[in-house]
C-alpha cells in the first residue's frame, strides 16, 4: 500500500504497557502476519534504561502478541552505537528474555560480510554508500519499536527513522572504513538518517511514549511523562506525531521549524518513506486519555 494511503497513527494511554500494546495491535491487520517470519528492531543503542532503551515489558508484549497472531519466527536484530551490543543486551536482560519467550537475537556486529547488503551512494548523502542487514530485507514482515527522545549529538530527535541507524554496519566485515564516523561527522547527518529508511520496508512501528526525553538524549536527558503509546505503518507520520508530543512538553530544540521542514522528516517524505505532509496524517485515539492528547497534537502538527 502506498504510504500516503496508510498514514494513520493510533494512540493509547500506557499505564499498562501490555494492555496498550494489545489495544494498538488489535487495530492492526495481524492476520496478514500469520505464518510469516518477523524481523524486529528495537532501541538498544546503550545499556541505559527506558526511555533511553526499549522497555522490556514493551518488547515482551509485542513478542507475545505477534506469537499469538501466528508468526512462525521472530528475530531481534541490533547494533548498539554506545557500547558493546552483546553486553548491552545482556545488561538489559534482553538475552534472558529471548530465552524465556523463544525468539532469536542477532548481534549485527558479529555477522559475516554475506549477511550485509551494500547500498550504493547514488542518490544519497552517504559518500561511499552503506551496508544494511540483509535480515531486514529477507524477512517476510518487519516490525520496529522505538522510544521518544531528543538527540544531543546532531540527530535532533531519535524515534523510528533514526532507530534504523542500528541496522547499518559500523564497518563492513574485513573493512576499515567507519560508516558511523562518517555519519556522525557529516553536516548531512539528518538527511543520511532519513535515507537509510528508503532501502527497507517496515510493516508496523510501535512507539513507547510512556516517558520521553525533551532535552539531551539518546542515553540520558530531561524526562517527561506523556503517558502514551503509539502505533503506525508510517515511519514519517509516527515521528512527526512524536515531535509534536515533544513540542507540547517544551522541547526547545524542536521549536524552530514547522515539523515537515525538519531535515529527517522532510527528506524521508521526499523519498516516499511516508506521509508527504502533516495534512496526510490521521490520528485515532483508543481511549479517553489519548483522546485528550489528540487535539493538542493536531494543532501542533498543522502549525506551518
Amino acid at each position: 500500500m502506498d504510504p500516503q494511503d496508510s498514514s494513520e497513527v493510533l494512540l493509547a494511554e500506557s499505564s499498562d504497557r501490555e494492555a496498550a500494546v494489545r489495544r494498538l495491535l488489535s487495530k492492526t491487520d495481524l492476520a496478514a502476519f500469520s505464518g510469516k517470519r518477523v524481523a524486529l528492531k528495537a532501541n538498544f543503542n546503550s545499556a541505559d534504561p527506558f526511555p533511553a532503551s526499549t522497555h522490556p515489558d514493551t518488547l515482551k508484549a509485542m513478542v507475545t502478541v505477534l506469537k499469538e497472531a501466528g508468526v512462525t519466527e521472530i528475530t531481534l536484530a541490533e547494533r548498539s552505537g554506545m557500547g558493546d551490543t552483546r553486553e548491552t543486551l545482556e545488561k538489559l536482560g534482553i538475552l534472558e528474555l529471548s530465552k524465556d519467550l523463544d525468539f532469536k537475537v542477532v548481534v549485527l556486529d558479529e555477522e559475516p560480510k554475506e549477511a550485509w547488503a551494500k547500498i550504493e551512494h547514488s542518490g544519497t548523502h552517504w559518500l561511499k554508500g552503506f551496508y544494511i542487514s540483509k535480515l531486514l530485507l529477507d524477512s517476510d514482515i518487519v516490525v520496529q519499536t522505538c522510544c521518544l527522545k531528543t538527540h544531543r549529538f546532531g540527530g535532533h530527535f531519535t524515534m523510528s527513522l533514526k532507530n534504523s541507524v542500528g541496522l547499518v554496519a559500523k564497518r563492513a566485515p574485513g573493512g576499515l572504513y567507519d560508516y558511523m564516523w562518517e555519519l556522525h561527522g557529516s553536516p548531512y547527518q539528518k538527511l543520511m538518517v532519513a535515507e537509510i529508511n528508503k532501502f527497507y520496508q517496515v510493516d508496523l512501528v510501535v512507539m513507547d511514549a510512556t516517558e520521553a526525553f525533551v532535552s539531551g538524549g539518546p542515553d540520558k536527558g530531561s524526562e517527561v511523562k506523556p503517558g502514551l503509546m503509539l502505533a503506525s505503518r508510517d515511519r514519517v507520520a509516527i515521528d512527526a506525531v512524536g515531535v509534536a508530543i515533544l513540542r507540547s512538553f517544551g522541547a526547545s530544540s524542536l521549536m524552530k521549524k514547522p515539523i515537515f521542514e525538519l531535515d529527517q522528516i522532510r527528506r524521508a517524505a521526499e523519498l516516499g518513506v511516508g506521509a508527504p505532509a502533516a495534512s496526510a496524517i490521521t490520528l485515532t485515539s483508543l481511549d479517553d486519555r489519548s483522546g485528550e492528547a489528540v487535539d493538542k497534537i493536531e494543532s501542533i502538527l498543522m502549525e506551518e
